[in-house]
């Protein structure tokens, strides 16, 4: 059993001690982003690194998709998140040695991201080769409030006598990167240097790139300037100079014992497809002048407003688990700096943080983020989905190329075209345009936003609807069914009537009929007949919705349950995740379940199971599910919750928020998984604190695990925010900010919540039920094998 890699703190993550054989990790851990820009958490110096990384949300280059034959339908070209101009950069000289923690000797060394600052923190004490000890210090953050610009101050402070100090600041654009850049050496050669340079300009404490992108054409600019301080006495001499792909600027100094040299830098930001050179390139230089108004203390002290404003709402304490709480704290954060500022563009799997998946966004977004954002941080979801919105003209084309009506949602992609070359996911999982409706109508139902729902809700609904229109048929039997698609479980392909996608499907339908009739002038303007909109109800009402009576069950789709078990006894633990080390014509013609898919079902269309249901369908597809992806735990936890097994939900709850800290999938430093982060508060909130919020109104059912003394959470709910405290016997309901009455639902009972005035109501026992099995080898660690909140995990 391994210690953990950080100590437990409430609101930061402290590492004490540097392990470059962790960076790649830790780099991803230490990510700052506002959702538009990405930096990756690379020493300040750049060297060594796992794996350098500055994003900017969307910029992206394009390459041709390998296939070894073509076929009809199939997408043409890739979209890849690419490393944009190097922002991060200041490089030290000491007596001519470079600092580099790979030589002389590293005295001490700390970095602290910290959860309420928004700054990520950095503190070394080095002995060059030649003797000479000095300390640095930094400070960096990616600012919430203005959004294109980045912030760092640097200092640097002789310890033991007099040292001549170069401080070196640098831009620098296709910036060398470990090992090949994609697994198709096509592309690797195309994403090799992405960017083309198109200006570059060097003046008094500046410098500025422009670029542009050689095959999408994007245009991209960075700017950055500086302010240097320094003790009484001390001389400083600035140098700038640029060059195609680098700027530079160079501060030298002789500083005597305890004296200091301290650098502010600022960098900007911007991009564009379709505005000019000068227009981008003034849009950097302007953000920069507005940053040097609000200064650097300006900029920390709207950080700190920001993040206040933000964890007064969202926060979740779990009292009795520290490692649990730190955890949850460090997811919440992340998904807020994922889409926050991101502006009406996607939120990608990994966020900002990694290039991991090529920076696709996938309906991860819709169906586990989203959920988080509307209660934490609505503007950032409707932000999401108006990006959707933009990219419906693609989806529409995208249906037509493969002869059906309404929009066809891509599985993933940068800028709305789909980029997969795996056809039984980028042809067949229509799901994915259920999940966006869904995620429509929850951010409706949360906040109420009519003049979204009259404009880009309606649009989408309709669209979507549209497709399941002409995606499905009428059977012999009367019943609608949608055949030929492939579920959440890829292990499971191209099926007829997966249950997810038929109950999805039929959400959608009766949702984009009722936004028809309440705004009639808009469904007008889409030519939504009364005819296709009752076509949409008949056809919902009669969603064929599969169901074994012999095993009392809910197959996954109409002929899971005939296909053969996975012999889970004779796979041995290194053959997971089994898409690596199996054919998927295996996986597809036996009972394995890759990720959450029917239990995924439950959660989100809990209306259409019965309880006693819930609790079977839960303990056949546990005995089936692998989770060789990271989607699953928390969906697991929610269900292990309501049905009752509260100890197999806090293992899943624990699982979904540690897959990062404790690099569960071994692949955090590709960038973190931001549907599991939100799987945390997911786990928790929908879990224990027994949340749904379906139809626009707020109903729970708390219960606790042993080992989790108290939950307290909140939610924003109609331009309120309603508290929740349970000790696992009791729960407490109080409207803390609105002004006015919020109606809750408590295990059924009605509650009317006035201001200020808190309702307590006990909470019902949990019906014992016997524990499921997992497969062989495939059951999450017992949190019971975590002492005192602190991990005993082998990492």
């Amino acid at each position: 059993m391994s210690e953990p890699l950080f100590p437990v703190e409430p609101w930061v993550l402290r590492e004490t001690a540097l392990d470059t054989g962790l960076l790649p990790r830790t780099e991803s851990l230490f990510a700052l982003s506002n959702g538009h820009i990405g930096l990756r958490g690379n020493l300040d110096e750049g060297e060594p690194h796992g794996l350098p990384g500055t994003y900017l949300n969307s910029v992206h280059e394009t390459h041709p998709l390998p296939y070894a034959e073509a076929g009809y339908g199939y997408p043409e070209s890739g979209e890849t998140v690419i490393n944009v101009t190097n922002g991060k950069l200041i490089r030290l000289l000491v007596d001519d040695e470079p600092f580099d923690v790979r030589y002389g000797d590293l005295l001490a060394h700390e970095r602290v991201l910290d959860l309420r600052a928004g700054t990520l923190t950095r503190s070394a004490e080095w002995r060059s080769p030649a003797g000479r000890v000095v300390r640095v210090r930094s400070t960096r953050l990616v600012s919430f409030t203005h959004r294109s610009v980045v912030g760092v101050v640097y200092e640097v402070e002789p310890v033991d006598g007099t040292a001549r100090v170069v401080v070196q600041s640098e831009l620098v654009a296709n910036e060398q990167l470990p090992g090949p850049a994609h697994p198709d050496p096509r592309a690797s050669a195309v994403l090799e240097n992405p960017l083309r340079s198109l200006e570059h300009a060097a003046s008094d404490a500046g410098a500025l790139l422009v670029h542009e992108t050689v095959r999408s054409g994007l245009r991209v600019a960075a700017h950055m300037d500086h302010r240097v301080e320094a003790s009484d006495g001390v001389d400083v001499e600035v140098q700038a100079e640029s060059f195609p792909d680098s700027g530079r600027v160079t501060f030298t100094a002789v500083l005597e014992q305890g004296q200091r040299l301290r650098l502010v830098k600022l960098v900007s930001y911007g991009w564009s497809g379709t505005r000019s050179l000068p227009a981008v390139r003034d849009q950097v230089r302007a953000a920069i002048v507005g940053a040097w108004h609000s200064g650097w203390d300006g900029l920390l002290a709207d950080q700190r407003a920001y993040l206040d404003d933000y964890w007064a709402g969202a926060d979740v304490e779990v009292h009795g688990d520290p490692e649990l709480q730190q955890a949850v704290r460090f997811a919440l954060f992340h998904v807020l700096q994922a889409g926050s500022r991101a502006e009406r563009r996607p939120i990608p799997a990994k966020g900002l943080t990694g290039p991991g998946y090529d920076g696709h966004c996938f309906w991860d977004t819709e169906t586990f983020v989203l959920p988080l954002l509307n209660r934490t941080a609505p503007d950032a979801a409707a932000d999401a989905l108006q990006w959707r919105r933009s990219t419906l003209p693609a989806a529409v084309a995208r249906a037509q190329q493969l002869g059906l009506r309404g929009a066809a949602f891509p599985w993933r992609t940068i800028d709305g075209a789909e980029c997969s070359a795996y056809w039984p996911a980028g042809t067949a999982a229509f799901h994915v345009n259920a999940d966006i409706a869904d995620a429509v109508i929850r951010y409706v139902d949360a906040t109420g936003d009519d003049d979204f729902a009259r404009t880009a809700g309606i649009e989408i609904l309709v669209q979507t609807a549209r497709l399941w229109h002409s995606l499905g048929h009428l059977g012999a039997d009367g019943s609608f069914r949608i055949e030929g698609v492939t579920g959440p479980d890829e292990y499971s392909a191209v099926v007829d009537n997966n249950v997810y996608t038929n109950l999805m499907a039929q959400r959608n339908l009766l949702a984009a009929a009722d936004s028809c009739d309440r705004y009639a002038d808009q469904a007008a303007e889409l030519d939504v007949s009364t005819e296709e909109s009752a076509a949409w109800r008949s056809c919902a009402e009669a969603m064929h919705v599969p169901y074994d009576e012999e095993l009392g069950i809910h197959p996954q789709d109409d002929a899971f349950i005939a296909h053969d078990l996975w012999d889970f006894a004779v796979t041995p633990a290194e053959k997971y995740p089994l898409l690596l080390h199996f054919p998927y014509f295996d996986l597809y013609r036996k009972q394995v379940v890759k990720q959450a898919d029917l239990v995924l079902a439950m959660h989100l269309r809990g209306d259409a199971f019965t309880a006693e249901q819930k609790a079977r369908n839960f303990a056949y597809y546990e005995a089936l599910t692998v989770r060789d992806s990271s989607l699953s735990a928390c969906t697991q936890a929610v269900l292990a919750a309501e049905v009752g097994h509260l100890d197999l939900a806090y293992d899943y709850a624990a699982e979904a928020a540690l897959t990062d800290l404790h690099d569960l999938a071994a692949n955090t430093g590709n960038g973190l998984h931001m549907a599991s982060l939100a799987g945390a508060w997911i786990s928790l909130v929908h879990g224990f604190g027994g949340l749904r919020d379906d139809g626009g109104r707020l109903a729970f059912a708390p219960r606790l695990p042993e080992g989790i003394d108290r939950l307290v959470f909140r939610v924003r709910h109609r331009g309120l925010r309603v508290r929740v405290e349970t000790d696992g016997r009791q729960a407490t309901y109080a409207v803390e900010d609105g002004g006015r009455e919020a109606v809750v639902q408590h295990y059924g009972e009605t509650l009317v919540l006035r201001p200020d005035v808190s309702e307590t109501r006990a909470v019902p026992p949990v019906e014992p039920r016997p524990r499921p099995r997992q497969p062989e080898g495939r059951a999450p660690l017992p949190r019971s094998a975590r002492k005192g909140g602190v991990a005993a995990r082998e990492t």
